[in-house]
């Protein structure tokens, strides 16, 4: 006789459970945060298997941590250089990554051409639930991608899925997107929290028992964080954004979670007509300044995952027309603009309270990081002035509240990727001014905002 599974609706904020759906939490107070959970049938004999239990039923055994065997984790290439990057080296046979992006930045086109490659050597599976067969085929052909290897399926059961993964035994597996797959035992919609919660962890679980390299393909909300639980990135090995403007041809694929590999590591791509190619030197893109030098530029080493990058920050300072002045920055944090912005007049002696204040980190690239504090002010102190700043010149460095230049990481790397370009003069912080005097580059090493503006 089966028993009956029961169900229960579990708060997605906090995690209190009710018996039935209502619109809110009595315990936290949010509205429309319960979702259905399933729950199995309790064995009767579980508390049997645990009888006599010595540690040897299924080879399990207590270890400490030397004796653990250190055995490097076995990769394999995607076949891009950018995309092994973010990974970390390539895929890890029974790892987990998801993709997210918003839509049309390219992540079917990425991840058919990898498979297409991959196919060659390897059995692939890619699965699609929003697009037909048909569709795929075409984009195919339209890439000028090798189609002759590569085994399609279009289905949205999760349990048909696996079903038909066990027979064929794929290494690498795609699912395009997590969002419409479905579990037929749980009563909620296709995309809901529950069963984009359960549908990923039966993948998961199908993914490490076989050791197939799982890629999920998941959709971002209007503020551009993964839609769906939170849970669900704790599931995965690594989590992956794509993100570019639809007005640009660069896309930027950047790691938010590696188990395998380093964080915020960043890999540039363009989209062409024949797919999407990876760009060895980003900063050569980057860097494609006007022959005619302006006023309110420079540029900055900002350092992302294991390598350094070098972009341009343009500043525009305007007399302000309005009662409160606007600050806008497009690329960065716009708060630490404003903070920036106060200490260069208690500690620069410069005033721009009544301007309008804008600022654009070119490219479309987003600075994460600090670095960019001593290059924002010193654009800003170009555009006010009107004073055009040295191609050649390179700067980095943080900028405290009570107006000192902070150390940043990695500042030899980033003075030998700027010497690399062509870059002369450089202005950093104190701490980070190199010992080796080899680099072909004049450095202005300073300790304070101050000392900064009279180098210039």
């Amino acid at each position: 006789m089966s028993t009956k599974n029961k169900s229960a609706f579990v708060c997605n904020e906090c995690g209190s459970d009710y018996k039935k759906w209502q619109g809110q939490c009595t315990d936290c107070g949010a509205w429309n945060s319960l979702s259905e959970v399933r729950l199995g049938p309790t064995p009767a004999n579980r508390a049997a298997k645990f009888e006599g239990y010595a540690g040897g039923a299924s080879g399990n055994k207590i270890q400490t941590l030397a004796e653990i065997a250190l055995n490097e984790v076995p990769r394999f290439s995607s076949g891009t250089g950018e995309f092994d990057r973010v990974l970390g080296g390539g895929f890890v046979p029974g790892s987990v990554v998801l993709i997210g992006g918003n839509p049309g930045a390219g992540k079917s086109t990425l991840l058919l051409q990898t498979l297409c490659n991959l196919a060659r050597t390897m059995p692939a599976l890619y699965i699609t639930g929003e697009e037909s067969l048909q569709q795929v085929a075409m984009r195919a052909q339209r890439l000028g991608l090798p189609t002759d290897q590569l085994q399609m399926l279009s289905e949205t059961s999760v349990e048909a899925i696996c079903a038909i993964a066990q027979q064929v035994t794929p290494k690498v597996m795609v699912i395009d997107s997590i969002q419409v797959m479905h579990m037929e035992d749980i009563a909620s919609a296709p995309g809901s929290v529950s069963q984009v919660r359960e549908s990923a962890a039966y993948l998961t679980r199908f993914a490490k028992q076989t050791g197939t390299v799982l890629i999920l393909v998941g959709h971002v909300t209007k503020d551009g964080s993964l839609a769906g639980p939170k849970v669900l990135e704790h599931m995965i090995d690594c989590s992956i954004l794509l993100e570019g403007d639809n007005d640009s041809r660069f896309r930027t694929l950047r790691g938010n979670k590696n188990r395998f590999g380093a964080v915020n590591e960043l890999g540039v791509f363009a989209m062409t007509e024949q797919g999407m190619r990876e760009v060895s030197n980003p900063s050569a893109i980057f860097l494609q300044r006007a022959e005619d030098a302006a006023s309110g530029s420079v540029v900055m080493v900002m350092w992302e995952g294991t390598r350094p990058l070098l972009i341009e920050i343009q500043a525009l300072v305007d007399d302000s027309h309005l009662g409160n002045p606007r600050r806008v920055a497009v690329g960065m944090d716009q708060n630490r603009l404003a903070m920036l912005l106060a200490v260069l007049h208690r500690h620069g002696g410069i005033m721009v309270g009544d301007q309008d204040v804008f600022v654009n980190v070119v490219g479309g690239v987003k600075v994460m990081e600090t670095s960019a504090d001593l290059a924002l002010l010193l654009a800003v102190v170009s555009s006010f002035r009107d004073k055009v700043l040295p191609q050649d010149l390179i700067v980095f460095g943080e900028v405290g509240l009570s107006g000192e230049i902070r150390p940043v990481p990695s500042g030899h790397e980033r003075l030998r990727e700027a010497a690399k370009h062509g870059f002369k003069r450089a202005i950093v912080p104190f701490a980070n001014a190199p010992r080796d005097k080899q680099l072909g580059i004049e450095v202005v090493a300073v300790k304070n905002l101050q000392e900064a503006l009279n180098a210039l």
